[in-house]
């Protein structure tokens, strides 16, 4: 019997070391949700600007080329930390933050930190409720308001419930950075999970510390795009100095699409986009969506599957091997497959909603609320109305297939109230909220 024992041993230990090296380890996971920023602002999606480290992020892991956001940064925000559609969380526009409240909904840093992740929010929590540190993250640093850079603008943020003081001439989104990499040199040895919203490229558009005196408001807004690269540039070599590239999942997304100030010098290979940030039109909702996780991710690889901000919730999840929320309604399909090299399950349409207004788009079709279809073959510079009583058969089918999609999520049974009809204080405050 001992003999027996001796001679299988070996060969156990070796399948249960072979069972313990199929597990892969938790990876760490950055959300990189820069402000504003559309296809035309990056270059590897077209745009006119230099952006080398975020096309390097492309050229060596994965860009998707039909990411939707919502068409304003509160709703785009909840639906990336919730997993769910507007009208199902109430936050249909920027003046509905007080609609998010932690009794009713569930963030994912909460799922997160179940599956064993260190969290972390770095830079704008604007058109949400409360703050990071109430919807579940460990740590964090946050201003108010959006588009903040200098003291000019804002004496004082937040670092963990403790107000800190901007001195004069430090330039906040180089003090987040600082945060950032304190906190994942700090969790270097355990799984951590960013959310790194960042200031760039929401206007106020001013100078950042590159810029040269006297430069013009259309050199300025080249130069906000050039400092979010380099920033996204140092985030990476300290995953590099860190020794975590290989650990490290970066996602870089814009939160909506280019505000008015830079659409119509971001363009998409020299052509104008249809649409910009507010609006129901491709500009306001398709943005960049870069992904990359070293020796993991297809290098260089582009891939037009259909995307929602709503996935990012079970993307997230399935990375981590975290367990999804009981009883909760999520609307995301996760890509994880995808950022592995894999087909996946990629979604059939993708679902976009500001205040009363919203469609349902495929890959050649889209559909409003109002029943209006447009062919998208042309996107995203060119979208054609067609008719209601075509009897072109590819539109025939497609009104009927997203029909069906609407009438399966009945967007309209939730608060649906149009952001020109607000009265009173949050009426007032429209502009600003809209930032």
């Amino acid at each position: 019997m001992k003999r027996i024992v001796q001679l299988l041993l070996p060969c156990l230990l070796c399948v249960l070391g072979s069972a313990g090296a199929a597990d892969p380890q938790k990876p760490n996971i950055i959300m990189v949700l820069s402000d504003d920023v559309g296809l035309g602002d990056i270059g590897c999606c077209g745009g006119p600007f230099k952006t080398p480290h975020i096309d390097s992020l492309a050229q060596s892991g994965l860009r998707f080329t039909q990411c939707y956001a919502m068409p304003l940064c509160g709703p785009s925000r909840s639906l990336t930390l919730t997993g769910r559609y507007p009208y199902r969380t109430g936050l249909l526009t920027n003046h509905d933050h007080d609609a998010l409240q932690p009794g009713k909904e569930i963030m994912i840093p909460t799922v997160m930190k179940k599956a064993g992740y260190v969290t972390a929010s770095v830079g704008k929590w604007g058109q949400m409720s409360f703050g990071p540190g109430e919807w579940g993250f460990d740590e964090y640093l946050v201003f108010r308001g959006s588009g903040k850079y200098w003291r000019e603008q804002l004496t004082s943020y937040t670092v963990n419930h403790k107000e800190v003081e901007l001195p004069e001439g430090k330039y906040l989104p180089d003090l987040m950075h600082e945060f950032l990499v304190n906190f994942i040199t700090q969790h270097k040895d355990q799984p951590f999970f960013v959310y790194y919203p960042m200031s760039h490229i929401h206007g106020k558009i001013l100078r950042t510390p590159d810029s040269k005196p006297g430069a013009d408001k259309d050199q300025l807004y080249a130069d906000n795009v050039v400092y979010m690269d380099k920033l996204v540039g140092k985030l990476m070599g300290e995953l590099d100095r860190l020794q975590l590239r290989e650990k490290t999942v970066v996602l870089f997304a814009g939160d909506n699409g280019t505000a008015h100030f830079g659409a119509e010098t971001a363009t998409v290979n020299g052509r104008k986009i249809s649409g910009m940030k507010g609006t129901m039109l491709e500009g306001g909702s398709r943005v960049p969506l870069i992904a990359n996780w070293k020796g993991v991710t297809p290098a260089g690889k582009v891939l037009n599957d259909l995307v929602d901000f709503s996935d990012f919730f079970t993307t997230f999840a399935e990375l981590g091997g975290a367990q999804l929320p009981e009883g909760v309604t999520l609307d995301g399909h996760s890509f994880a497959a995808q950022l592995r090299g894999e087909k996946g399950a990629p979604r059939d349409w993708v679902y976009v909603q500001l205040g009363a207004k919203w469609y349902v788009r495929e890959q050649g079709f889209k559909l409003t609320q109002s029943g209006e279809l447009f062919d998208m073959n042309e996107a995203p510079f060119v979208e054609k109305a067609v008719a209601f009583d075509s009897k072109d058969e590819a539109a025939t089918a497609a009104r009927a297939r997203l029909q069906a999609v609407l009438d399966k999520l009945s967007p309209s049974t939730g608060k649906t109230t149009p952001p020109d009809e607000k009265k009173g204080k949050a009426g007032k405050k429209k502009k600003k909220n809209q930032e």
